[in-house]
């Protein structure tokens, strides 16, 4: 049996409006057949394109065979395979993508923004549009293609056109303004047609950032693009856009912030109002204003979608007698609620993520209201609402005001939570034997999901919620395995690349929105430039993301040499090994581990990465030139910071995680004495946590490389504080941002910085599948595999599976007494390198392998 997928189009699931106009395929094989591999293609187009027989054993990312997509073009794509063996499938079935508007000239409509009259102070009401149009006869095809300055919900004839929230979602607006295509046909009728939509302040004009944050950071008119295109089965097109035809007024939304929530007041709805027919005379025109149709650019991954739903898992009554209802799981999203009571009603959903002293913990907020407020129309029947255009970070959510009795039947049944984020696909997993390390897996996966609302965050729940570089940096690889993020991770760091040549270094957090003072060039943060899109090619193969990104990274790791001093690092603000556990609560960077050692560490690293990403894009040269670049500041880094046999001057757990990690050491004398040093370091520290961001994904590693396995499985099952299981015994249901955010007596961190939703911390995830499991990537995009578990810290099972570009790979092991049995997945197309302890290592193919150990 050999059967093929149907091709899949560059990283897209969702495959209508894309923007690459010759997109690369990939495919996956499904046998029976032990051992397989591909020895050639054939891929077919839907326009007769053929490309006969192509020795070759690729299957990920194949360059497209035809002629380049035009705008609109919809064009199917088939694939059949041929084994080593001699083998040959049967065609796939045909895939279909359809482009989007890929030239600039292709879009017709103007920005249509609310006249001044209708507009307040930021984060104020949500204006509504309309537009009525004909369609003269029956339709064959229709397109609508959206995007605002704001944010938008937009309606075809009274229904909600597509399943995406605060869409457009956030990117460098200045660079890059993202716009979805929906197939709109079925909401089409012949005659009288009508387009409406809600569009709210959202990241363009609303409140941003910490410390006041900024607003009008991108302008101070929100406005709707939409271009509809209408086919005609009988011949002939029409376009309806947004333009000064379309009448606007005032709506049910009197207030909408992401930081402070929604208030809605149903009795404002005018009944009717996308639908045809409607009286709109009394309605305000629009402003026709212009916009840069060059920045408009097609998604390369999937919006943000509601992905589940939460039932209360507890009612509580709090201190003062309010109704808490206690959802069991820290999200990112926001209430959904069914309420009837008399008009003019006011409800109050507040929003927090723990609770301190039986209240909603508020503190960690800041100046972040997280409150939504409705007021009932009074219809007879339930009312629904759930709020458009905010979101809340929050386990817990207090109900002030509602009519009537809210016990617990009732709120079961009146009350649930959506969780809304990036609707990427889910990838991989990880289970063993201990009920702790499992929780603290789905921690880092709910910190990903909530992490992750139109691209990488820091958390969901403050007046912050930024695109921190250093946390995306330290917790790609986790997230690579976790979830098929290389489609929205490609799109942020073109925001990044973007808004770096503009401020002249990569910005501490991207979209880069200036609060304090323009940006300064940072250690691990600055190097994501790098160090991310080299993770993405490590885990999907896609040399195109390194090719895409190749200008910014020599842009980084030229400027940081150009601040270096005989290659040491050692001037200029850093944040250094953030959140150290022994750091103040008020001076979270105020770190154990010199600055110094930490920015020349990551220095020689991006060289050294950036050296390898040269030569795979055929650049020698450069290869060369970076190659010794990363020698003499790895050598630099010795004569600074490493004595003769091996002790490091900043004698901490971080400094020995990123020499031994980066190999900044010289021979394996000082690679034993600073093995030996670690071991002690976190021997003394009763094997608790010494690290903070930097050194945190690294030091589990570390400690393996000398082969202190009994010490890293020591350091991660530690349950006391600090340590990645403390949160957890604590009731943690994500990852938190410090070690200590809730503290032993149930009170919340003093600090200003304590979230209870931040992924950086997660990283040791990907310990986790490459080691605990171990599954891990043996050659770029899993093509070899390495399976390579390391039982320990009193696990007797563990596994991993993973859905990679080959197909479904997988890891699990059992121990008995003195026995390991190794159960491993390896996709057809690919082979395994297996090292197992006590073993030598061997070869294999593709196929389901059991090894004794």
């Amino acid at each position: 049996m050999l059967h093929v997928s149907t091709p899949a189009f560059e990283h897209h699931d969702d495959l209508l409006g894309i923007g690459e106009a010759s997109p690369r395929l990939s495919w996956t094989v499904t046998t029976d057949l032990p051992g397989w591999r591909q020895a050639a293609y054939e891929i077919e187009l839907s326009d007769g394109t053929a490309t006969g027989r192509i020795e070759s054993r690729d299957s990920v990312l194949v360059p497209w065979p035809g002629a380049p997509l035009r705008s609109r073009e919809r064009r199917g794509a088939r694939v059949r395979v041929h084994g080593a063996d001699g083998s040959a499938g049967a065609w796939s079935d045909w895939s279909y993508a359809e482009a989007g508007l890929l030239d600039p000239a292709d879009w017709r409509a103007d920005a249509a923004a609310p006249p001044l009259e209708l507009l307040d102070a930021p984060d104020g009401p949500a204006p509504l549009l309309r537009r009525e149009f004909t369609a003269r006869a029956p339709v064959e095809r229709a397109r609508l293609y959206v995007s605002a300055h704001g944010t938008y919900e937009i309606e075809l004839n009274g229904r909600v056109v597509g399943d995406d929230v605060l869409a457009p979602g956030w990117s460098s607006y200045g660079h890059r303004l993202l716009y979805r295509t929906h197939d709109v046909t079925g909401l089409l009728r012949e005659g009288g047609n009508a387009l409406g939509a809600t569009l709210a302040d959202g990241w363009y004009r609303g409140r941003i950032g910490f410390a006041g944050g900024r607003t009008g950071v991108y302008g101070d008119r929100t406005a709707l693009i939409a271009q509809l295109e209408i086919t005609y089965a009988g011949g002939g097109t029409d376009v309806v856009t947004t333009d000064g035809s379309w009448r606007c007024a005032s709506g049910p939304v009197t207030a909408a912030s992401l930081y402070d929530g929604e208030h809605h007041d149903a009795r404002l709805l005018p009944a009717g109002w996308s639908e045809p027919g409607f009286d709109d005379s009394s309605w305000l025109p629009a402003d026709p204003l212009p916009h840069d149709a060059a920045l408009l650019a097609a998604p390369t991954g999937p919006p943000i979608r509601r992905t589940e739903t939460l039932r209360p898992a507890a009612i509580l009554t709090g201190p003062s007698g309010e109704t808490i209802l206690d959802f069991g799981q820290n999200i990112a999203g926001r209430l959904r609620v069914r309420v009837q009571g008399p008009a003019g009603h006011t409800i109050t959903l507040r929003h927090a993520e723990v609770l301190e002293d039986g209240a909603l913990g508020v503190r960690p907020l800041r100046g972040a209201a997280a409150l939504d407020r409705y007021t009932l129309r009074g219809d007879a029947f339930l009312e629904t609402y759930e709020p458009r255009f905010t979101t809340h970070g929050f386990r817990y959510a207090q109900i002030d005001d509602w009519p009537g009795e809210l016990d617990p039947a009732a709120a079961e049944a009146a009350v649930e939570a959506v969780v809304c984020h990036t609707d990427m696909r889910a990838a991989g997993d990880f289970t063993c034997s201990d009920p702790l390390l499992n929780r603290l897996h789905d921690n880092v996966r709910w910190s990903m999901r909530g992490n992750y609302v139109g691209l990488p965050t820091d958390c969901p729940q403050r007046d912050e919620r930024l695109g921190w570089t250093g946390d995306i940096q330290v917790f790609a690889p986790a997230a690579a395995f976790l979830y098929a993020c290389a489609g929205p991770l490609t799109s942020w760091l073109a925001d990044l690349a973007a808004d770096q040549a503009q401020a002249g270094t990569v910005p501490p957090y991207v979209p880069w929105v200036e609060l304090k003072s323009a940006p300064t060039p940072t250690a691990a943060w600055g190097d994501a430039a790098v160090l991310v899109p080299w993770v993405l090619y490590e885990r999907t193969g896609d040399l195109g993301v390194l090719a895409a990104q190749y200008a910014s990274m020599t842009a980084w790791v030229d400027q940081v040499a150009g601040l270096t001093h005989d290659h040491l690092w050692d001037e200029g603000f850093q944040f250094g090994d953030w959140l150290d556990p022994a750091a103040p609560p008020e001076h979270p960077g105020r770190a154990r581990t010199d600055h110094a050692l930490v920015a020349t560490a990551c220095h020689a690293w991006s060289a050294r990465v950036l050296a390898d990403a040269a030569a795979l894009l055929g650049h020698s040269g450069d290869a060369a030139r970076y190659a010794a670049l990363a020698g003499e500041v790895r050598a630099a880094f010795r004569r600074e910071f490493v004595t003769p046999s091996g002790r490091l001057a900043c004698d901490t757990q971080t400094a020995y995680a990123l020499a031994l990690h980066l190999d900044l050491l010289d021979g394996p004398e000082q690679r034993e004495r600073a093995g030996r040093r670690l071991v002690e370091l976190v021997a003394a520290d009763d094997h608790r946590i010494g690290t903070g961001f930097v050194g945190t994904p690294l030091v589990c590693d570390a400690l393996c490389s000398v082969g202190a396995y009994d010490t890293a499985y020591a350091l991660l099952t530690q349950r006391e504080c600090p340590s990645w299981l403390y949160p957890v015994t604590m009731g943690a249901t994500t990852v938190w941002e410090r070690w200590d955010s809730m503290l032993p007596d149930g009170r919340i961190n003093p600090g200003e910085m304590t979230s209870f939703n931040h992924y950086a911390l997660g990283a040791v995830a990907d310990f986790l599948h490459r080691t605990v499991a171990g599954l891990a990537p043996a050659e770029p995009g899993y093509r070899r595999l390495r399976i390579a578990p390391r039982p320990g810290g009193g696990l007797t099972h563990a596994s991993a599976r993973l859905d990679t570009p080959y197909g479904p790979a997988a890891v699990s092991w059992t121990t008995d007494g003195g026995t390991l049995t190794v159960e491993a997945t390896v996709p057809p197309g690919t082979s395994a390198l297996v090292e197992l302890p006590g073993a030598e290592p061997r070869e294999v193919g593709a196929g389901t392998h059991t090894f004794v150990s």
